[in-house]
């Protein structure tokens, strides 16, 4: 089995520089929320032109991931990379702050779609190339640490700004200040690092790919990731049917059409929850509050994250993890039949998104773990890029899909539409977990082992 990934850093910043992520966390953690409440608010907009948005930025952020990639195979330089991102959300978002109409909103954000691939590759290929395989993993786990700290502290920001009763508008330049403040500390005070390493060794590093999968930031922005970047050439259809039939028999397929329904459901929730909490009358600050819950329960279970998933198994937890955030999705779904006042629909939310959060810190490490055993000794840089196109369909589909239920359908409709496909994935998953067993037989128990009973005493009218 892999050895599991560090969840914790030896120390809490394994060095002083990755401080200068803090603050662009807070940025893009706060515009998670601003962005959908900007345009309900400030631009009278409504659930379908927040899923409309949602569907381009995750459009641009696909197809620039593949540019991006390109970038940071031949222009070496991290920092600059990591400067030219953070300099950009800041232009971009200050840039929000002003805009009257929805279609310049929605041009500006999917700017920000093409400009979030720059940023997220050069921060895992700048630790992994300035930091030794000894230090790597707390390294990784210190890095999530500043964005865990970050996330939470840009949640702060929105709500002690909103609950004053400030304008959003302004909020969006306090952002981007702090994103530019970020572009300035990497200028200053990170050096080039003494070597430099090609993208696709991230894939050969489960410290590195787990950090590619943690979720830190509500309404996070998903972004691909392709360490090979896929070929669209005449033979690909063909290339494609043969590793389908040499895949039948292994496990890596099911983790796969798992994932891929656990990315639908939760952009398809996430894109519509915003939308949601204001129909009921939830302000604007308290917002903030909900989504701090999530971040805060995240915060608290993931040091523990590791540890559990030592103890029981990462096959059992991320099936208990799925299993508890289907059960949040309906009880999501089951507070729109309820004549909640705004105060009590609050109190509700708060409570189901803190649980969302605990489940979603659980999972990443268990499904990390496993996905990254079924890579081993495979084409694992070909394989993450195919894994990262379906998280990219699952995110346009969910963004999709949002806006086509805000039409049609309705909250309720969407929640229950989430964690049905949550609960769709746990037999996938089960049947990935059986079918590593059958390869490695000895390595995974399928049943829990039986209690042994203590033996019991014998009384001496038993003796004969």
């Amino acid at each position: 089995m892999v050895r599991s990934v560090p969840t914790w850093p030896r120390r809490l910043i394994a060095r002083p520089w990755l401080l200068a992520f803090v603050p662009v966390n807070a940025a893009t953690s706060g515009f998670g929320v601003v962005l959908p409440l900007f345009i309900l608010i400030s631009l009278h907009g409504a659930w379908t032109d927040v899923a409309l948005a949602a569907t381009l930025f995750n459009g641009a952020v696909i197809l620039s991931s593949i540019g991006w990639g390109w970038v940071s195979d031949r222009f070496r330089s991290r920092r600059i990379l990591l400067a030219v991102n953070f300099a950009g959300f800041a232009v971009v978002y200050a840039a929000l702050g002003e805009v009257h109409t929805l279609t310049s909103l929605l041009v500006l954000y999917t700017i920000v779609g093409v400009l979030a691939p720059a940023g997220t590759n050069a921060a895992n290929l700048l630790i992994l190339e300035k930091f030794g395989s000894t230090e790597r993993p707390s390294a990784y786990a210190s890095f999530q640490l500043m964005s865990m700290i970050g996330a939470v502290g840009g949640l702060l920001v929105g709500y002690f700004w909103l609950a004053d009763g400030r304008p959003l508008g302004p909020l969006l330049w306090v952002l981007g200040t702090l994103a530019a403040a970020s572009a300035v500390a990497i200028l200053v005070g990170v050096s080039e690092p003494d070597r430099s390493v090609h993208a696709s060794q991230v894939a050969r590093h489960s410290d590195s790919l787990a950090s590619r999968m943690r979720h830190w930031v509500p309404l996070r922005m998903f972004v691909p990731f392709f360490p090979v970047r896929p070929s669209l050439g005449a033979g690909s259809v063909r290339r494609f049917r043969t590793w389908v039939r040499e895949e039948l028999h292994h496990e890596l397929p099911l983790i796969f059409a798992a994932t891929l329904l656990f990315n639908l459901s939760s952009n398809l929730f996430n894109i519509s929850y915003t939308p949601y909490l204001y129909s009921l009358g939830v302000g604007a600050a308290s917002i903030f509050l909900v989504n701090l819950a999530n971040n805060s329960a995240q915060a608290v279970v993931y040091p523990a994250s590791g540890s559990l998933t030592n103890r029981i198994g990462p096959d059992r937890l991320v099936g208990r993890a799925t299993y508890v955030r289907s059960l949040g999705y309906l009880g999501v779904a089951g507070f729109t039949f309820l004549p909640l006042v705004a105060f009590a629909a609050f109190v509700a939310n708060v409570v189901a998104f803190a649980v969302l959060g605990v489940a979603i810190a659980f999972y990443s490490t268990a499904s990390s773990i496993l996905l990254f055993r079924a890579l081993e000794g495979r084409d694992a840089g070909r394989l993450l890029g195919f894994s990262s196109a379906l998280g990219g369909i699952a995110a346009v589909a969910g963004a999709a899909l949002s806006g086509v239920l805000s039409v049609f359908g309705s909250y309720r409709l969407v929640f229950l539409v989430s964690a049905g496909a949550l609960l769709v994935s746990l037999p996938i998953w089960s049947a990935a977990t059986v079918a590593y067993a059958r390869r490695h037989p000895s390595a995974v128990p399928l049943v829990p082992p039986a209690p042994v009973a203590a033996p019991r005493p014998v009384r001496a009218a038993e003796t004969d």
